[in-house]
């Protein structure tokens, strides 16, 4: 079995078509590294517990669920970048390719000041202990702690920039190893603190954020030095009016983000809010185990959305057909053999994993388990569909979505527990995972029209 597919490999390799060669050899290097990032998560989440309380991390989570909602206001840049940079590079644009590169480094650049201004206005008169249902006997100044993690997110916001650079390009393994490099570096440095400082969340959410800063401003500089450089961003080439081009496709991008974020961000706040941090943990291990099949997932996808952009543009509709398919045989495999198998392993894992420090019962894993199989059916598409650009119909269900599943799950959770905020959302991504689908079938075949086509 190992030597047969050790050949398939070697003849994908060998295969004439560029693009499916080059979507392998991301795949395959993006799973070692990815691979790398699953296991200092995992490693991370029973060391973080320890380190503070179950009380604590859940607020970690909470807090950072919240700074997330800063994503939204790229305003569409981050996705435009990458369809434009894409088309650019495929053209052989470079120089409008550097004008789209600099222009979103200053538009995110002058975002991301206006918005930590706000903050620091903001943050002296919100009572965070009230607005997150904090327990009276955690003592945390969380102004300072709130200061923190969105001074950091706000550097993040315009550095982070270099991996939307690094997939356009059909480097998403190297930006996966940015980003597991930054994970790395704060394993290493919550080990160390934790042989030298007591349990301390300031500490914690310090290593947490400022740790992946140093790593993407490196990265940064050594990539546009060396690598990189005929793309390097510079202040002369920023040209203001080229946002309003990132910006055509990148406006349905962020009602998509806006949508995203309010998705999959606001369970952490909803579950903290009704029932308490400490409840948060236990959602979120569930979460993080079956989030090693949706990320390995999303490792696979990653290549494709650039190479569907790259393929729509040369009209190649083939190469897409035949990819399609390919993929959709993956996730049926994963949705209907990996992740109930999974699933009836969960308690054992638990066990081996996390210890006694929480207790996750059978109903949350089906729960997290359900959302697993309706989000990958969800991304698979969405991922195909972005890359072609057509992006109206998701603007659309997003906005629904985002408009039933607060209340859905706000309902849910108060009636039967933390894990009715999860099926709240398996509802809400079933119900767009089927619609995209048919979208997807009907630009491939040609029949798409309207807004279908759009």
């Amino acid at each position: 079995m190992i030597s047969s597919t050790k050949h398939k490999i070697l003849t994908a390799l060998q295969s004439k078509d560029d693009r499916s060669k080059n979507i392998l050899v991301n795949v395959l290097m993006s799973f070692g590294v990815k691979g790398g990032s699953i296991l200092v998560g995992l490693i991370l989440v029973p060391l973080l517990i320890d380190y503070v309380s179950p009380a604590e991390y859940g607020i970690w989570l909470t807090i950072s669920s919240f700074v997330s909602w800063m994503s939204f206001f790229d305003i569409g840049m981050g996705n435009g970048l990458r369809n434009k940079l894409t088309a650019a590079i495929a053209n052989d644009q470079v120089q409008e390719a550097r004008t789209y590169i600099s222009t979103t480094y200053a538009v995110l650049a002058i975002i991301s000041a206006v918005l930590l201004l706000i903050f620091l206005v903001a943050n002296r008169y919100i009572n965070w202990n009230q607005v997150l249902n904090i327990p009276v006997d955690i003592k945390d100044d969380f102004r300072h702690i709130f200061f923190i993690v969105f001074a950091s997110f706000s550097v993040q916001f315009v550095l982070q920039i270099i991996v939307t650079i690094l997939t356009a390009i059909h480097k998403s393994a190297l930006a996966g190893l940015v980003s597991f490099l930054g994970q790395l570096g704060v394993l290493f440095a919550i080990m160390m603190v934790k042989r030298w400082v007591p349990g301390d969340l300031t500490i914690m959410v310090l290593m947490l954020t400022i740790i992946p800063l140093f790593v993407f401003a490196f990265a940064s500089v050594v990539l546009f030095s060396g690598k990189l450089r005929h793309l390097s961003p510079a202040i002369r080439l920023v040209k203001f009016q080229y946002a309003r081009q990132i910006l055509n496709i990148g406006t349905s991008f962020l009602v998509i983000q806006i949508g995203a974020v309010v998705l999959f961000q606001t369970d952490n706040i909803i579950i903290s809010r009704i029932i308490g941090p400490e409840a948060v943990t236990g959602f979120n291990i569930a979460y993080r185990l079956f989030s090693v099949v949706m990320m390995a997932f999303t490792i696979l996808m990653t290549p494709y959305w650039s190479a569907f952009a790259e393929a729509f543009t040369r009209n190649d509709f083939d190469w897409m057909k035949r990819s399609i398919r390919k993929v959709r045989k993956i996730w049926f495999v994963i949705a209907f053999i990996i992740i109930p198998a999974l699933a009836l392993c969960a308690g054992l894992i638990y066990r081996l994993w996390i210890g006694d420090h929480v207790e996750i019962d059978m109903a949350l894993t089906i729960s997290v388990a359900l959302y697993a199989i309706a989000y990958t059916g969800m991304a698979l598409n969405s991922y195909f569909l972005n890359g072609l650009g057509k992006v109206e119909i998701q603007k659309y269900l997003y906005i629904i979505a985002c408009t039933v599943n607060v209340p859905l799950s706000i309902y849910l959770t108060h009636r039967i527990g933390v894990h009715g905020a999860v099926l709240a959302n398996v509802a809400v991504l079933t119900a767009m995972m089927c619609i995209l689908w048919i979208q997807s079938n009907r630009l491939l075949s040609g029949n798409a029209t309207g807004l279908w086509n759009r």
